[in-house]
Order: C-alpha cells, then structure tokens, then sequence
C-alpha cells in the first residue's frame, strides 16, 4: 500500500477501517479496466472475469478475489464471462459501500457456499483455508479445522450447529477494534534524563565517536601530506619536477600511514580485547571497525592516484625532458649521470613494483565492492561467474604480495640513499607483525576447540541450524560471533555467525542461511549427511568469539531490539542472556549477579511465516522463563499478511484473536 493511501486510511472512522475490500478510487479501477478491456458480443467493452482481481487490485490474490466476484454476483446465478465497465461499477460502488453491516455481508456471502443464509464449520474451514493462503500462510487442514470449531464455539452459544451474518460482524468488530495496549509515559518534568533533546544533540550523541576519530584520521593525513610537501620544496630536484614531485611525495607518506593503519581494524582479537576495557569503549567506536577500514581503503586510493598519476604524468616525463645542466647540476648522480628516458624510468625496479602494486590492489578493491561481493544480478552473466565472496576473499590475499612489494619499493628510491628516509618498514612492521599474529592465534586456537556438532537441523528457507559441543574453556557474551570453517569446503575461508547460544547454555549454537557460495555449499554438505542418515556430519573448525556492537546491550535499562529475517540471530542470544538472568535471580535474591536491561523489547520482521521455525524452541524457553515477570516482550510481524482491516486478513485477525485468548499461542507464529 502506498503512504498516501495509509494516512487516508487511518483517518478514516473505525467501522470503514474494517473489512476493506478495496483501497481504489473509481478512475483508478477504470484505468486498469481499459488496460484490458477488449471488444465482447455487445457494444460494451468487457474484460475476462479473471481480470476482475486485477482490476480491483487483488492481482495477487486471484482466488479470494474470484470468490468475491462470485459473492457480490450471487452463486446461484448463471456465471458469467466477462465484466462490462457499469457491472464493475456496481461491484466496486458495493465493494467500497462505507457500511460496515454490507461488506460483512458479502464476506458472509462468500463462505455461504449453498446460498442458504447460513454458515457451518465446513464454510468456515473453507474460508480458512483461502484467506491462509491468499496471504502465504501454511495451514494444514487439521489446523483449519481446529480454527472452525474454535469460531463456532465462541459465536454458536445456543449450538444450533451454523452461524449468521450479525454473529460473523460481532466476530470481525471484537477481533479489529479492540484497544492498543497501554504506553507507559515518562515524566519528562521530573526525570532529566528523558527530556526532550533536539536534533542536533541526538546527531551528536549518535556520531560523535566516529566523528572525533574521523576528523584525527584527516588531520594526521594532512599533517603526514604537508610535512613532506614543504621538505621536497626545499630540495634539489624540486628545481626539475616541480611541484608534482612535492605532491607525489606528500601523497607517499599518506600511503605508508594508511598502509599500516587498514590492518588494525581487522586485527579482531585485539578489538574484542580493547572492547573490554571501559576506558578505551568509552570513546573508540568500536562497532564501526569495518567501516573505519572502508574509509581507509578510501583514503589509499585518492593516495595512490596522487601519488602514480603526478609520477608518471608529471614527474617521470620532466626527469627524461629536462634540460640536461640543469639535470646534472641537481639529480644526475641519482642517475649515474645518465638522463635516462621515459621507457627507461618505467624499467626500473622502483617503477615496476609501484605499478605491480596499482594492479594487484584494484583487482583486490573492485571485487570487494558491494555488487561483485553480493554476486549482483544487475552484473553482466560473463562477469558474474567469477564473482562472489569467494573471489572476494582470495583476491583480498593478493595484498599479501602488495605488501611485499611495498617494502621492496621503498627500499629503491630515485632519490635519496640516507636508510632514514625510507621509513616504510617503520610504518608498517607493527601492524603487520600484529596483524600475522592475530592469524597465527586463529589457526592454533582452532585446532585447540574441538567443534564437535551435537545436532543439524535442516529449517524452511534454507536455514541450517548447528548446535556444537561447547569447548573447555570457551566464554562468550550475548552478541558475540565466531567463524566457522569447513575444509570439505575449502581449508582457508572462515565465515562469521553470530552465537543464537546463551553464556549460560552448555553449548553453542548457529544459524546459517544460504545467502552466498560458502553457505549453500555448507548447507547441501549438511543436508545430504540429515537426509541419508549418516553416524558423523561434515567436520567443522570455529574460532571466536568476538566482539560485536549487539553486545553493548548490557550497558542500558531497556533495549529495543529489531531483527530483519535472519539478521535476528544476535537477539536471541541477548534475550536468552537476559531471561536467563531473570532467572537466577528469581531463584537466588542474594546472589551478585551482573546488572543487565530492565526491559527488553524484540521485533522480529519475516517475510514467510516458515520462518518463525528457525528459533521457535528457543522462543518457547524464553515465553517460559518470562512468564512471571514479563521482562521481555516479543513480537513478531509477517509481511506477507495483509494489513489489519484488509478483508483478506480479517479472518486470520479473528482466529489470532481467539486462539490467544484461549491458548495464549500466536497461530501464525505458534509463539506465546
């Protein structure tokens, strides 16, 4: 539905609000009705009564709309063909008529298959089944007949064995009207943290870590830029290259200090380390580090365009153009006193690794760009074969070569042989030392926790879910990730997972949905080992676990948590950390247990209602341990359904309404 029809819709009186059949205007319908309408027997143009549904807008409903069409025609009539334009005037004027009492009455009409007045359980299971699956929804015949005899319980009191159209519209009124549940309003007068703040100090309070730390990163690349732009001014060559050689040169010491710099966000040990330490959390952004690591990759290259372009369109031709005094009173012994030409200058060991090195990285930065990595249908088919995350992972380790490059570049230079000056290693033999630290301590770590896989289960979409043996030793918080590898798949590509497992469960668990190469692969591998039975399931390696922004979680009396499809698997650790917590401390009022949110609220948005299956056990716990003290609120929303009010979810609306009234279970997500 567009914004502009929802705002007129909610302004609307609540007895139009319910049941809607339609939501457009006469032109509307009548511009659709002449997109298809063709010459019939008569005068009149018609359409197919199959094109009703789209001419109503139902295009994606084409049965409940064919049995609309046959409610408002009267089922007792000979059916008809085609629709004239004033027949389908006269549906629409009785499809939008603002009487609630009528469009109840077609609904009825539409379940009261015989034509008698009268609907029994049978109609109703019928009518059950077609708005299930008019909005997507998988109901089996057991449970629509459940649902049926739940309706005729609760509206036939004097069990006369049917129903009638004023006990249906006392069904659909009590189900849609019924109140929102109360807000709890802060006093904003009396509590000074929940005054009203303006725009600019909720923009501040939102990015004034990755500001500050921006703003040092620029700062630092202008100094680095300016310090080596006025040393080179000063110089013996300047009097042959100009400015072009103080810009290359500037561009250069940028380059070293970003070179080193784009390791360290990477470096995911020491981040889940430094994220401990409160001093150091309270002011770095942390949760920004892949980011920070883009807008790095950024700055390399602006650096490497400056630094390439002014050498070999700026430099290199006034080294082999200029006059030749000039040349030897300045920079020919640099030379061995030879004015060397362009070609010659391209030969030379310092040109050729710098230009080794621009290759090797645009390969590695276009594949790691957002539709070569997501395996973009809008690429070309011949160039889509060789994209993916796995291209993007391998291509990534050609920086390794780039890096050796890098030091054998700087160690050649046309300009100077004072060791000082060639200050690229001092650059970047930190971060690359920590760096190959961090991989050595990922390999050996994953030899030393033993994945043993304790149950795979294959869920609706294509999720895998894993639940593993918990290592000796492991300690997790909510939030956290670990990767995971499977050498039947490849021995080098580790993919993170965000932990579905509570610090307090004796195990772990992940989720996977098959979004790319490396998940389907992992899922057929372990699809085929459920299916044929086998005494052992592919072996699997994890590392972990680190650090992730959902785990600052703790640091908050009430969290709002929102989760799209499977981006929901953080969450549930999170709230099975805090139902968890709200059970110990029920069970033990003494105990020194850490302090954690207060209220949590969980919003899970799905588009297919299989989806609900992938955490609904966990769901189950969480409803149970929650029962008492109501800490955590959960709820769930099915986009395929359509929205409350639309005749057809009306009935779905009514059932939800009375199974949890009875049951105290959702029957679309079958959660508490």
């Amino acid at each position: 539905m567009e914004d502009r029809e929802a705002q007129v819709l909610t302004g609307l009186p609540m007895d139009e609000r319910l049941m809607r059949f339609i939501n457009k205007e006469w032109k509307d319908v009548e511009k659709r009705f002449e997109q298809l309408a063709s010459a019939g027997n008569g005068p009149e143009p018609v359409v197919k009564w199959s094109d009703f549904g789209f001419c109503i807008g139902m295009q994606q409903s084409p049965e409940f709309a064919k049995e609309v069409l046959m409610a408002i025609r009267g089922r007792g009539r000979e059916f008809k063909l085609d629709i004239t334009r004033r027949e389908l005037h006269s549906y629409w004027h009785r499809l939008t008529d603002p009487c609630f009492h009528s469009r109840v009455k077609i609904f009825f009409d539409m379940c009261d298959r015989n034509g008698d007045g009268k609907i029994n359980d049978m109609d109703i299971k019928q009518a059950i089944l077609l708005t299930a699956s008019a909005n997507k929804l998988s109901l089996s015949h057991e449970e629509a007949h459940e649902c049926a005899a739940l309706i005729m319980e609760a509206l036939d009191a004097e069990e006369r064995g049917f129903i009638e159209p004023p006990q249906l519209e006392t069904l659909f009124k009590a189900s849609l009207s019924s109140p929102p549940p109360p807000y709890h309003q802060n006093n904003y007068e009396n509590d000074p943290r929940g005054k009203t703040r303006s725009r600019l100090e909720i923009l501040f309070r939102s990015y004034w870590k990755r500001a500050w730390i921006t703003v040092l990163w620029l700062v630092i690349c202008f100094s680095l830029f300016t310090w080596k732009f006025i040393q080179y001014r000063h110089r013996a060559a300047f009097e042959v290259m100009g400015y072009c050689l103080c810009t290359a040169k500037g561009a250069a010491e940028t380059l070293k200090f970003n070179m080193a710099l784009i390791l360290l966000p990477v470096c995911r040990n020491t981040i889940t380390w430094l994220r401990r330490k409160p001093t150091f959390n309270s002011f770095v952004p942390f949760n920004d580090n892949i980011n920070f690591h883009k807008v790095i990759a950024g700055g390399i290259v602006v650096g490497v365009i400056l630094h390439g372009a002014t050498h070999l369109a700026c430099d290199f031709p006034r080294i082999s153009g200029s006059n030749r005094s000039i040349f030897w009173q300045t920079i020919a012994v640099r030379f061995g006193y030879h004015q060397p030409s362009y070609i010659q200058i391209l030969a030379t060991t310092e040109v050729a690794t710098g230009i080794a090195m621009v290759m090797l990285m645009t390969v590695a930065f276009l594949l790691a760009t957002k539709w070569p990595r997501r395996h973009s249908p809008s690429l070309p088919r011949s160039i889509r074969h060789v994209t993916g995350y796995n291209t993007f992972w391998y291509s990534h380790h050609l920086l390794i070569l780039v890096y050796a490059l890098l030091i054998v570049h700087s160690m050649f230079l046309f300009l100077t042989d004072n060791v000082t000056e060639k200050t690229t290693w001092m650059y970047v033999a930190f971060p690359v030392m920590l760096y190959a630290a961090e991989r050595f301590v990922r390999a050996l770590r994953s030899g030393f926790f033993d994945a043993k896989i304790i149950k795979a289960s294959i869920h609706p979409g294509k999720v895998l879910s894993l639940k593993l043996h918990k290592p000796e030793g492991f300690k997790h918080k909510s939030g956290m990730y670990i990767f995971i590898q499977c050498p039947q798949i490849s021995l080098f590509q580790w993919h993170p997972f965000s932990l579905t497992s509570g610090p307090e469960d004796d195990h772990l668990s992940v989720h996977i949905r098959t979004l790319g190469d490396w998940s389907y692969q992992i899922y057929s591998l372990f699809q085929e080992a459920i299916l044929s039975a086998v005494k052992e399931y592919p072996k699997i390696y994890i590392d972990g676990p680190y650090g992730a922004a959902s785990q600052d979680h703790v640091k908050y009396d009430v969290v709002m948590l929102i989760g799209l499809g499977i981006g929901a698997t953080p969450f549930i650790s999170i709230l099975k950390d805090v139902a968890n917590g709200l059970h110990q401390k029920a069970n033990c009022r003494e105990c020194n247990i850490a302090r954690g949110p207060l209220k949590a609220y969980f919003y899970w948005v799905t588009r297919e209602q299989s989806s609900f299956d992938w955490f609904r056990d966990i769901l189950w716990e969480i409803s149970k341990t929650n029962q008492k003290q109501s800490i955590i609120e959960m709820h769930n929303f099915l986009t395929s359904v359509y929205q409350e009010g639309d005749a057809r979810s009306a009935l779905i609306s009514a059932i939800q309404a009375l199974y949890h009234a009875k049951k105290g279970i959702d029957i679309v997500s079958w959660n508490q």
